[in-house]
């Protein structure tokens, strides 16, 4: 029996006793084979033009260039893209993926990221895709960064590398959720580091992360990245706010 026939045999147990689930309606996924329910994907929001130039939110005016965040606030960042607004039905998606361990759900965030933003992301000519990093507590928690599970993806998907070993949390802060804009950077200043020895030779780089909100914790990554020397800070989310 050839490695391919085993494998199949083996994809079908495993479809049999662990059906893959949707990562919207937390059904088994109908028809098989797919990622998603057709139905289910039908009700999410991708986001779509007119969009912020830098944060890539999206405007509501085709002449505007900026979203009211980014006028007000400042952005060391380049500028950024997400796939899908910040909806309920995305809120509880995520929500199941980050704390209980559908990490299987990625895998069509990951298709879905890829099928959009590939070319543009290849295009970059990055050095490398940083996944935002959980502090170690959080991580032990969890049992895993969701952003890592997004750029590992990724990275699979444009060969791009990703590495790990460049920004690190040091500080555990708390919860971002009910902070506003300026209560939420400042809740993060001190809290990135980079390993200095090994952010060497990097021009270019593409931060990843589950949710955009305010921005704050791509803006404090950055600022630590440029810090230390890193020219050009892009960022690419699953999900983004509407703004205000």
């Amino acid at each position: 029996m050839t490695v391919r026939i085993i494998e199949k045999w083996v994809n079908m147990i495993a479809d049999l006793l662990f059906p893959r689930r949707c990562p919207v309606c937390f059904q088994i996924v109908m028809p098989k084979g797919h990622l998603i329910c057709p139905d289910c994907r039908k009700k999410l929001e991708f986001v779509e033009e007119p969009v912020c130039k830098k944060c890539g939110k999206e405007i509501e005016r085709m002449e505007a260039e900026y979203c009211y965040d980014c006028l007000k606030n400042e952005r060391t960042y380049n500028n950024g893209w997400a796939l899908l607004n910040y909806t309920d039905a995305m809120r509880k998606s995520v929500s199941h993926f980050k704390y209980h361990n559908k990490r299987e759900y990625a895998d069509w965030y990951v298709e879905e990221l890829l099928r959009k933003y590939r070319r543009i992301l290849i295009n970059l000519k990055p050095d490398a895709i940083l996944p935002v990093p959980l502090h170690d507590a959080k991580r032990r928690k969890r049992g895993f960064n969701q952003a890592e599970i997004l750029a590992k993806g990724l990275s699979l998907g444009t060969g791009i590398p990703m590495k790990t070993d460049i920004l690190f949390r040091k500080k555990n802060t708390i919860a971002q959720k009910n902070l506003n804009n300026k209560e939420r950077l400042r809740n993060l200043e001190q809290a990135f580091a980079v390993r200095r020895e090994n952010v060497k030779e990097l021009g270019t780089v593409i931060l990843v992360d589950d949710i955009y909100t305010t921005g704050s914790t791509i803006e404090a990554c950055s600022r630590v990245l440029k810090k230390a020397g890193v020219q050009n800070v892009h960022f690419i989310s699953l999900c983004i706010g509407k703004g205000y």
